[in-house]
């Protein structure tokens, strides 16, 4: 049993990643710390590798995925390679390449980015963070290349939706729609003579805005333009605990970089411990808009990177055939006031355990093989297993977990913690369900010899 200070101890962490992972950009680059710190090095995938059995490594593409590894020191052709995948993005709202929008107001126009929940944006917080491209223009050069790239984050408010109010629209409460092209353009200030301040867009310029808030985020800048960037906008108010016994938490983006934390953790873990089994964690971006990138579970990251620790395709073959990947995505938990969304016996409560998802049509991967393997390192944890299935005349959604299992043939298990208001600008998760599956997954990573069934 999880004692209560390691599971206090695993949410406050926890919750300070999420706050300071506003982007899959800024998580990866958290993860990557982290795993530093840990004593993981970092590779370049244009460089040669040089792999010893014992080490630790890591590697990153496009800033926005990760997949780290540990170089185990026992037979991949014996007892294969465990892996824990998830995904470092989440609905959110992207400012569009020519966003400006004037008038009284200085709005910026928006895209919405995978299936997001739009009316719980109204009436936030909100600021904006991502990644910026910029050059140096302090020696007037126009020449192509020598490009910059930075994360940026103004942390504080700077915007915000107003709703309408209900006088100018009498059905709100029974009948809103939100469109996405002209109901959700945050606003940032106020236009106009005397609202006019230096280096706050008012000339209608967002790059030069950009370009002023990275020259204050970092020192050694000063001389830039701002060629492009993705940005988006994201809710200020920080993860917590809430409850009347701090039951749950409530927070931006738990999915889905609670799974990532899960796994990061299993994984430093796991390194500490012996470093004997070959362990990945892969934190792929787009998840949310279908895998399909250079940087996503659809793409040649992860294959790539198992052909170059197992360079022998008959050799990769035979380790993958011995392998298993968690696919770890947060789960449905049964919402008390729409009993009826759910299939009658499998109803996951949050605060019960993390939850094995299954779908006949191949939406999740999970067999009753892969199934069965984390059965039993719930029970040698004394973790509670739930399952979920979604009712047969509803449409069920995907993970990564289907995708790579097509991708490179390794069995595989769809698990999540349950949730409430996927894909809200603000999720609900039970406070203990988390350190829970981290421990099943550093079971997992930890079990000596083959895992599977003779």
């Amino acid at each position: 049993m999880a004692s209560q200070t390691n599971t206090d101890n695993f949410n406050e962490q926890l919750l300070a990643f999420i706050a300071d992972s506003p982007t899959p950009f800024h998580a990866t680059n958290n993860i990557a710390h982290a795993l530093e710190k840990g004593g993981f090095e970092k590779l370049s995938e244009g460089d040669e590798w040089s792999l010893h059995a014992g080490g630790r490594y890591y590697v990153t593409r496009n800033d926005s995925s990760i997949i780290a590894f540990v170089y185990g020191t026992s037979s991949m052709l014996d007892n294969g390679i465990r892996m824990v995948g998830a995904h470092t993005d989440s609905p959110t709202l992207m400012v569009k390449p020519q966003p400006e929008k004037i008038k009284d107001y200085f709005q910026l126009g928006v895209e919405v980015y995978g299936g997001a929940l739009l009316n719980p944006w109204f009436d936030r917080d909100l600021s904006l963070a991502g990644r910026v491209v910029y050059r140096d223009v302090s020696n007037d050069s126009k020449q192509v290349g020598g490009l910059g790239k930075r994360l940026i984050d103004f942390r504080r408010p700077v915007a915000t939706i107003p709703s309408l109010a209900i006088h100018l629209d009498r059905e709100a409460n029974k009948n809103r729609t939100v469109n996405p092209q002209t109901d959700i353009l945050p606003i940032l200030f106020e236009t106009g003579s005397d609202a006019s301040r230096d280096g706050d867009g008012s000339d209608g310029d967002f790059r030069k805005l950009l370009a002023q808030q990275l020259s204050s985020e970092y020192s050694d800048l000063s001389e830039i333009e701002v060629l492009d960037y993705e940005l988006c906008f994201y809710d200020t108010q920080g993860p917590g605990r809430i409850g009347l016994h701090n039951d749950f938490l409530a927070s931006a983006r738990l999915d889905n970089l609670l799974s990532c934390y899960c796994g990061l953790q299993a994984l430093l873990k796991a390194s500490e411990k012996n470093g004997r089994q070959t362990c990945f964690l892969v934190c792929a971006d787009h998840e949310e808009v279908g895998s399909a990138s250079a940087c996503g579970a659809q793409g040649p990251m992860l294959q790539s990177t198992l052909e170059r620790v197992l360079p022998d395709s008959e050799q990769r073959r035979r380790a993958i055939s011995h392998s298993l990947m968690i696919s770890a995505d947060n789960a449905h938990g049964v919402h008390p006031n729409y009993v009826s969304k759910h299939d009658g016996n499998h109803v996951p409560v949050l605060n019960r355990g993390p939850v094995l998802k299954i779908n006949a049509n191949q939406r999740y991967a999970t067999t009753s093989v892969t199934a069965a393997l984390f059965r039993q390192w719930c029970e040698l944890e004394a973790v509670p297993l739930q399952s979920f299935v979604t009712r047969t005349d509803l449409d069920c959604g995907s993970t990564i977990g289907p995708i790579t299992a097509t991708q490179i043939g390794v069995p595989t298990l769809d698990v999540g913690v349950p949730t409430f208001a996927m894909h809200s600008i603000r999720e609900l998760a039970g406070s203990k369900d988390g350190y829970d599956l981290s421990r099943v997954m550093t079971a997992c990573f930890n079990h000596q010899g083959p895992i599977g069934i003779a």
